[in-house]
């Protein structure tokens, strides 16, 4: 087991996904000061591609929550970049996704969870969001205690069982075929990839539109 760890950290083990989604959230970090230094009116270059990806997203995001956009671009589109990140970085030699681990997918999955009450409380207040707990009727209050912690359990299991399954069909190919059919596996491999990122934060999007909206429409009523 130890030659699968990276390094220990007084108490702390770190193990080779912990260490590969710190690099990620650096080199995330790095690029996003990099793009931002030096801001244009009439951009070009780096400024374009990044203005680019956020235009993408924001329409994306607008599709489902027009009225929350502005306020979940943030979250939603850095979740979105760190996906597409972590599952391609598996590409790379002696790398692996650390989406193929399922407990970077549960940490993935938390925060969503975390998030959902968060943007909830933030725009409505507690008692105004809780209150949807009691909707239609109190009754129904354990199920919908279940289903906050089911959806975000299949998340989880969801995004883990994809790409460490992507991950080992490849590896099996590999092996049996060689180096023969690499570009097919390639291709595979970053459509699948890109595939689950969006998924998973189109998942997240939905929750989280879905609790804002219904919290305003209980309001109003």
């Amino acid at each position: 087991m130890e030659n699968h760890l990276s390094f220990v950290l007084g108490p702390l083990v770190i193990s080779p996904s912990i260490f590969t989604t710190w690099g990620i959230m650096g080199v995330i970090i790095l690029f996003a000061w990099l793009s931002t230094r030096q801001l244009e009116i009439s951009p070009k270059g780096l400024q374009t591609t990044v203005e680019a990806i956020v235009t993408v997203i924001d329409e994306a995001i607008n599709e489902v929550a027009p009225e929350q956009g502005r306020q979940l671009l943030p979250f939603i589109a850095t979740l979105w970049l760190f996906l597409i990140v972590a599952n391609l970085v598996g590409l790379i030699p002696e790398l692996h996704a650390p989406t193929s681990d399922l407990s970077v997918t549960s940490a993935l999955a938390v925060l969503v969870f975390v998030s959902v009450h968060w943007f909830g409380i933030k725009t409505l207040g507690i008692k105004h969001y809780l209150q949807h707990y009691l909707t239609p009727s109190p009754i129904l209050l354990p199920f919908h205690i279940i289903s906050e912690f089911t959806r975000t359990l299949a998340l989880a299991v969801r995004l883990f069982g994809n790409m460490m399954s992507l991950e080992m069909a490849a590896m099996l190919i590999l092996l049996v075929a060689g180096f023969l059919a690499p570009i097919p596996i390639l291709m595979l491999h970053i459509i699948e990839a890109l595939v689950q990122a969006y998924i998973f934060g189109m998942l997240a999007l939905i929750y989280l539109a879905g609790a804002m909206q219904s919290q305003q429409l209980n309001t109003k009523e």
